[in-house]
């Protein structure tokens, strides 16, 4: 049959057909089409900080861009500096040494490294563990290497961290991905799931890949580890770190991974294939960031925390039961009484207080019966937030 315009039909990829619509796209569409119809909607869905990058991280990047050697092809390993600079970060917080040529990788955010990771360790049908619920994008990524994915539901009565027992029962595991402070649920994982983790993956030649985007946004001193402070790790383990949540630099596009050598290396392979590296300037902005004082950090944290009380005490105050998060600045809280499911509760939440919050099913059928609200909106906007829910529920 001849080819014509009328029956020449352009179709996604099966891998694409495959994939739900993204959450926070679709979450983001129903809070633009309640604003367009003048609705004042506060927005505790998607968690984007409300605050602007510190003043010393913009000069430095506004005197970057005006230098031309800054316009060319980045160094697809980076600025060597901004490695060292990294280095010399997590040595100072984590206690931990790590080889600025082999253990270290500037990314052009951590998502997009955990993006293209998969490709660079994961065969057609290897499985993967993926907690439950997790941060949506750590699904595609895996399905487009061809992964097996096999949810491991985490759980509120052992604090949203998996039970090792359970997971050692598993048979031909390639990898685990794990995020610690976790998003949505907030929970910190404890030295103990570390080092059994580990353990495990010794035993059984297991990938251990740790998203630690949220290691900075912690609360009442109780700093979290980094999987590579445990015995072993970088024999096993690769964790990934970003610029966004700890400086406010969400949309600048800047992290970077670190641990084992080899899978440094196959993560660098897979990149110099898809990318030409980072904004040289926006390279040197981090690198400015890295070099702050500690108490632009400090701030950061203490404006959370006061954010997080103030929440927290407002929707107990309505009859609400909800733990404090340790870390993050997600409140991930059970759906109130009287709603059957996390879509009804986030709907209900729109179209009768104007309030945006993400349905816990979205980041995995373990998350159904919860919700995740954001703190990043200021202590005015929490309140509000509160005042229509008192009215509303």
């Amino acid at each position: 049959m001849t080819m014509t315009a009328e029956n020449f039909k352009i179709e996604f990829a099966d891998r694409l057909k495959e994939l739900p619509p993204y959450l926070f796209v679709e979450i983001d569409k129903a809070k633009r089409e309640a604003m367009a119809q003048g609705r004042d909607v506060i927005n505790l869905g998607v968690g984007d900080p409300d605050s602007a990058t510190p003043p010393h991280i913009v000069t430095a990047m506004i005197e970057a861009v005006k230098d031309g050697n800054n316009h060319h092809y980045a160094f697809d390993a980076g600025l060597p500096q901004l490695r060292q600079e990294i280095g010399k970060w997590f040595e100072n917080r984590f206690s931990v040494k790590l080889d600025s040529d082999k253990e270290i990788y500037p990314l052009i955010g951590s998502k997009e490294g955990l993006a293209h990771l998969p490709f660079g360790i994961i065969n057609p049908k290897d499985k993967v563990l993926l907690t439950d619920p997790a941060y949506p994008a750590y699904r595609p990524s895996l399905q487009f290497a061809g992964a097996k994915i096999v949810s491991v539901p985490i759980k509120a009565s052992n604090d949203f961290i998996p039970d090792l027992a359970k997971l050692a029962e598993y048979k031909d595991i390639k990898a685990i991905v794990i995020n610690y402070p976790n998003n949505p649920t907030a929970a910190t994982a404890t030295r103990e799931f570390y080092e059994g983790l580990i353990k495990l993956a010794h035993e059984k030649g297991i990938i251990i890949i740790s998203d630690m985007a949220y290691s900075e946004v912690y609360y009442d001193g109780e700093k979290p580890l980094s999987i590579l402070e445990i015995e072993g790790a970088k024999d096993v383990a690769i964790e990934f770190h970003s610029f966004s949540k700890t400086y406010f630099m969400t949309g600048w596009r800047m992290g970077w991974a670190c641990g084992n050598p080899t899978l440094i290396a196959a993560l660098a392979k897979v990149k110099t294939n898809f990318d030409s590296g980072i904004f040289q300037a926006v390279q040197v902005a981090g690198i400015a960031a890295l070099k702050s004082n500690d108490d632009v950090v400090e701030e950061m944290r203490t404006l959370y925390q006061e954010r997080r009380d103030l929440f927290i005490n407002g929707l107990r105050s309505i009859g609400w039961k909800i733990t404090p998060p340790k870390a993050t600045y997600y409140v991930w809280a059970k759906i109130p009484k009287g709603f059957n499911d996390s879509m009804e509760t986030s709907k209900a939440f729109l179209e009768k207080a104007d309030i945006v919050a993400t349905p816990g099913v979205g980041f995995g059928e373990a998350g159904e019966g919860y919700v995740r609200m954001t703190l990043t909106v200021s202590k005015d906007r929490l309140n509000e937030a509160v005042a229509r829910l008192k009215k509303f529920l």
